[in-house]
């Protein structure tokens, strides 16, 4: 059964597809009758998935383990594809992490690596496969942002800035491609329960004490407006309007609410 939505079958590419949102849109894509190529930096958590794919939905699914906070990954990528003979029809740049706390006191490598995950192979992996959807007058790109590219994030300064970047990238290409038969769509889940919070250690922060979505339900929104062809897809309500009313408010008071979410909530 699909997801009422009517596509041709082809072959979606999805980056840090072993946990979270990547994971669930891997499972959404091959029960609508998708062939996959699953990445992520874990072998063995991609090899689960595959047999999860295959088992549940029959899918034909290509394991490529890369670390895309290597700059040499996207190209890497790319050859495997080569040398499989793999085209890539939806491109799905899910991959990326985050850090807490002052700048001025982070892990300067932690931070360059978010920025290359985030940004730059996202970059580069759009810009590898869009020639060949272009030729072929057909393809999608799902880029994976966050309601946090909607305002500047004080405690997560380079995560919810790299986010902006996904947001405004994915708005200008979707502009640039109309017409071509290509679309991009960037998705702004909020707060979603992934291993996100455990990594960026956001676990114990007041923004985490609200209700968060799932990343089932985040999943499954992104798939549908991928597929219908919108540029940006909020999922849930709260969020939307949230998005909507940071562009309002002033950006001093902006910038003081987030500061206040980002404080670790009290034991």
């Amino acid at each position: 059964m699909t997801d009422g939505i009517a596509r041709r079958p082809g072959t979606a590419l999805i980056t840090g597809a072993s946990s979270g949102i990547g994971y669930e849109l891997a499972l959404v894509f091959a029960r609508n009758g998708y062939r996959l190529v699953v990445v992520a930096r874990d072998r063995v958590r991609l090899d689960s998935l595959a047999q999860t794919l295959q088992t549940r939905h029959g899918a034909s699914v290509v394991v490529l383990p890369h670390d895309l906070s290597r700059p040499s990954a996207p190209n890497d990528l790319m050859r495997d594809l080569a040398n499989a003979s793999v085209e890539v029809d939806v491109l799905v740049n899910n991959a990326g992490f985050g850090t807490h706390g002052p700048f001025a006191q982070s892990d300067m490598d932690a931070q360059l690596r978010m920025m290359q995950v985030n940004m730059a192979a996202l970059t580069h992996l759009t810009r590898l496969v869009l020639p060949g959807m272009l030729a072929r007058r057909a393809g999608k790109i799902l880029n994976v942002a966050s309601t946090a590219a909607f305002q500047p994030g004080p405690m997560m300064a380079v995560y919810y800035a790299s986010k902006a970047y996904v947001l405004s990238f994915s708005e200008a290409l979707a502009n640039e491609l109309a017409g071509t038969g290509v679309s991009v769509t960037a998705l702004c889940p909020g707060p979603t329960k992934t291993e996100f919070q455990a990594r960026a250690n956001v676990g114990h922060t007041k923004m985490m004490s609200e209700r968060i979505m799932t990343a089932v339900d985040v999943a499954l929104a992104g798939y549908q407006g991928l597929m219908a062809g919108k540029t940006i897809v909020i999922p849930g309500a709260r969020n939307k309007l949230i998005a909507f009313a940071v562009r309002l408010l002033p950006r001093a008071l902006v910038r003081r609410a987030v500061r206040r979410i980002q404080d670790h909530r009290s034991a």
